[in-house]
């Protein structure tokens, strides 16, 4: 297990993550924790939807806009791939260097992007460090915080 603070799922919310070029929404579906009043904790850091990160408690609309109404103690950061899918080689090396330091290092199973889940203690300087030698050593990805705009 990891140091990341993430909640036990019993439910999924559908975040919006924008719009297609065709103006149709795009959603994103996270599991989360019901909670009291309509809120929900993310259980887990989203792929494509940028500001929220598990752990982040949320109120959300029916068509897929939110508010957090209280930061969670976690950083996610999105990875893209420049071109094709990341190599099983290059998601062990992130896996094994983030869990030095408590994170979770996850990816569907074609491996067409990545999310990192990293308690915020671990300070944006370190996770910055990892990623960017990660990204010139592998030459092909991309990579950027999904919640780290913030407060902390």
């Amino acid at each position: 297990m990891t140091s990341a603070s993430i909640p036990i799922a019993d439910t999924h919310v559908r975040l919006l993550a924008g719009h297609a070029s065709s103006g149709n929404p795009v959603f994103e579906v996270l599991p989360a924790r019901s909670l009291d009043s309509g809120l929900f904790e993310l259980a887990g850091s989203p792929g494509l939807v940028l500001g929220c990160a598990a752990g982040d408690v949320l109120r959300v609309s029916d068509d897929g806009q939110f508010e957090i109404r209280q930061m969670g103690r976690n950083f996610c950061v999105q990875v893209a791939p420049q071109s094709g899918p990341f190599t099983s080689e290059a998601l062990g090396a992130l896996t094994k260097e983030f869990e030095a330091v408590g994170g979770m290092v996850e990816s569907p199973s074609d491996r067409r992007f990545i999310v990192v889940t990293v308690d915020r203690s671990a300070g944006i300087p370190a996770i910055a460090r990892v990623m960017e030698a990660w990204s010139l050593g592998l030459g092909q990805g991309e990579w950027w915080f999904g919640n780290a705009d913030e407060p902390q």
